[in-house]
């Protein structure tokens, strides 16, 4: 019930339980709170079933074209330039 009132209904409705207030200020943490435990508990159920098929899978495989930017290690920006600083002020 929960879940479908939840998307029925916005933050400036008023409250489905009868109390008068808006739903955000009445209700909404609660049946934030129900939907969060609600997905942890499923969460928890499907990483104890099948832990091994997790673990089975390869990691993805690397790219196989030529990326030039990938060897440099520039960390200047636009590096450095050898002209002196102006002083003066004119």
């Amino acid at each position: 019930m929960a879940e479908a009132t939840r998307h029925e209904l916005g933050r400036n409705d008023p409250c489905h339980c009868g109390s008068g207030h808006k739903y955000k200020q009445c209700c909404l943490v609660k049946d934030e709170e129900a939907e969060r435990a609600a997905r942890a508990k499923d969460a928890a159920q499907t990483t104890e079933t099948a832990p091994e098929a997790q673990r089975a899978t390869a990691p993805p495989a690397k790219h196989s074209t030529r990326q030039p930017w990938k060897g440099q290690q520039n960390t200047r920006g636009f590096g450095k330039l050898n002209i002196p600083r102006r002083s003066g002020g004119s």
